[in-house]
């Protein structure tokens, strides 16, 4: 067989309920050079069945059906199995517009010198409703990606991602440590090595909705959001990244330890905490503990008693009141 252009890799787990929109979003791309790799990653629903009958009708769908092994597993599969020099990445509940490839192929085509881009995405909600958006857009050159890194800003919308398939082989592809965030994660370890950027226009609609990993997952995900911004300061310091042959990372209180610098704990805690104040799924879960901790501690209050109602509102009256209670306490400190 002739090798494709570009090896599209996309992931599912249990995702009947968009998959079969995403799929066609794919096949009805205007640059249709290519291979469509889809891992089942041991689907209980019916995500199979769905993957199965479009690659009945297209032969450039290559299914790879199995056993769960998670995302990064998943991802790094599909990294060894491309035919293809670029690949592109793909979600099972996103949509991509139907130029999204030709641009992004014309796009490397005329910058050789850069080994990823992504484009600018439109905010869809669960039923394909547009959404607001809020902050700044995804920046356009390297240079913009550099100074968007040094100031905790976004780099690349990982489902709109396409990159030279040798380039991020070549980093190792992505960390097992950083589940949730490998994108992040592999963004920050490739920009010492090529050029990255986006291309101005929406070529995908991103879907929000509150069963997405990024809700369910808030406090791991920004906890390695965190260590890997640190492992990224390593690095540029040309100290040694402890974190390159990790499988999983320490809890926060192991942080001293790994980075060898006293307060990094601390320093991951307070970011943590303050990210998540807004996260209804963290504040049910751990993320709750850590945020009073990080009060224990002497943290910063900024916007803490709003966090209280806010408490409130997610029918969480008894943590509202320990939040309330951890407040005053650490006031009279």
């Amino acid at each position: 067989m002739p090798t494709p252009a570009i090896s599209v890799a996309m992931s599912v787990y249990n995702g009947e309920r968009y998959l079969d929109e995403a799929i066609a979003s794919v096949l009805a791309q205007s640059f249709s050079d290519f291979e469509f790799l889809i891992i089942d990653d041991g689907s209980q629903d019916a995500s199979t069945a769905i993957i199965r009958e479009h690659a009945a009708r297209d032969a450039r769908i290559r299914p790879i059906i199995r056993e769960n092994r998670g995302l990064v597993a998943s991802l790094n599969q599909m990294l060894n199995e491309a035919r293809a020099p670029l690949v592109a990445r793909m979600d099972a509940d996103d949509i991509c517009r139907p130029d999204r490839f030709e641009k992004q192929v014309a796009f490397l085509a005329a910058h050789p010198d850069y080994g990823v881009v992504g484009s600018w995405s439109e905010d869809i909600g669960e039923f394909g409703e547009p959404l607001s958006r809020g902050g700044d857009d995804h920046p356009l050159t390297h240079e913009e990606m550099v100074r968007a890194i040094e100031n905790g800003g976004q780099l690349i919308c990982h489902p709109a991602a396409m990159y030279r398939r040798d380039i991020v082989r070549s980093v190792g592809g992505y960390h097992a440590a950083f589940r949730h965030c490998e994108d992040l994660d592999l963004w920050l370890r490739l920009s010492s090595i090529t050029r990255m950027g986006n291309v101005p226009e929406r070529l995908v609609r991103y879907r929000r909705y509150p069963g997405q990993v990024s809700s369910r997952h808030a406090t791991e995900l920004q906890i390695g959001t965190a260590v890997a911004r640190l492992a990224w300061h390593e690095r540029r310091a040309g100290r040694i990244d402890p974190t390159a042959t990790l499988e999983r990372l320490p809890p926060i209180d192991g942080l001293d330890t790994l980075f060898h610098r006293p307060g990094t704990s601390r320093e991951v805690r307070a970011q943590v905490a303050l990210a998540l104040r807004y996260s209804e799924d963290a504040l049910r879960n751990e993320g709750f503990d850590l945020l009073v901790n990080h009060l224990r501690d002497g943290g910063r209050r900024d916007g803490m008693w709003r966090t209280v109602m806010r408490l409130v509102r997610f029918g969480e009256p008894l943590r509202a009141l320990r939040l309330a209670a951890t407040l005053s306490m650490t006031a009279l400190v």
